[in-house]
């Protein structure tokens, strides 16, 4: 919590994490600001006191001063926070889109480039390589833009859903047995443990997919190899609690406030791994919101992350 609050304070981070001059770096212009408003109290009660017999009186006008000017001070200082805020993701989201599509299509590009060419001769078992190495660049590509596409949806208010009761056991099963193969090639152990006789739950089935899917994905990728990921399906009342807990990086404390928002990626998550857009928690918390759930989660850094969603069983 300490460390948290330190975090805050440190103007020069703050600025250097919005990268911005000093001059317009929200927390220093609150503080130039608050400055201005002890400032002008001071005048306020000064010349109240000299022309105002009702010391009452005087007081009453200082603070009602000073209360207005502080509110004004936090509104303009909020309203540029969430711009700087805004201003630092776009520029990151550029950043992460151009690499994740340049990566992959530069691949692409080397590898027809290798197989057209007449000066190497490529075995038909090269070749099929070749392919595979493709088809994998073209799905992450895919996936950006479905990523984007159903960010898009949601912006527009076109995100249209349609409920029906579904076996969030089921669902986790057929993950879990696709996500092995990933899990074990990176020396994971992926876990699943399901309470018995467990209801059905209210929920559009491709949605909840890619909701289950992007938590899973993120638990295994930011696990570090000989970590074990676990998930969780427990009744808890008229809902069922969903809950995936992983051994890996963490999130910072200071951090955590902004992991639902579009185009987000942790520090210390961008230099573990370069892939990942920031959207997935965006388009996780956004369906979840639409299907009548919650997702939240706890995470100590270094030490693992746990997040969790509730689904209505009907």
């Amino acid at each position: 919590m300490f460390k948290s609050i330190g975090a805050q304070l440190n103007i020069v981070s703050q600025c250097k994490r919005y990268r911005l001059s000093l001059w317009q770096c929200p927390q220093f212009l609150f503080i130039v600001m608050g400055l201005f408003i002890i400032l002008v109290s001071v005048v306020s009660y000064l010349i109240g006191a000299r022309y105002i017999l009702s010391p009452e009186t005087v007081i009453f006008i200082v603070l009602t001063i000073t209360s207005i000017l502080f509110i004004i001070s936090f509104i303009i200082t909020r309203s540029f926070e969430r711009l700087a805020e805004a201003s630092r993701m776009k520029s990151e989201f550029i950043n992460i889109v151009s690499h994740q599509l340049r990566s992959p299509l530069t691949n692409i590009k080397w590898t027809f480039e290798v197989m057209a060419s007449e000066e190497f001769k490529v075995s038909a078992e090269k070749q099929e390589e070749y392919f595979v190495n493709v088809k994998e660049n073209i799905a992450r590509m895919v996936e950006l833009i479905d990523d984007l596409l159903i960010v898009s949806k949601i912006e527009q208010g076109s995100f249209s859903i349609t409920k029906r009761e579904i076996s969030l056991e089921d669902l986790i099963k057929d993950l879990v047995e696709r996500y092995n193969v990933f899990a074990e090639a990176s020396r994971i152990k992926l876990n699943f443990y399901s309470q018995e006789n467990l209801p059905k739950v209210l929920a559009d089935s491709s949605f909840l997919k890619i909701v289950t899917e992007n938590l899973i994905d993120n638990a295994i990728r930011y696990t570090k190899g000989g970590g074990v990921v676990e998930i969780k399906l427990i009744k808890e009342k008229d809902k069922v609690l969903f809950a995936i807990k992983d051994s890996g990086v963490g999130i910072p404390q200071e951090e955590q406030k902004y992991i639902f928002q579009k185009f987000f990626r942790a520090e210390n998550i961008s230099r573990e791994r370069t892939r990942g857009s920031g959207l997935g928690l965006y388009v996780c918390k956004s369906i979840l919101d639409k299907l009548g759930g919650q997702i939240w989660f706890k995470s100590q850094l270094g030490k693992g992350t746990t997040f969790f969603f509730r689904l209505p069983i009907k």
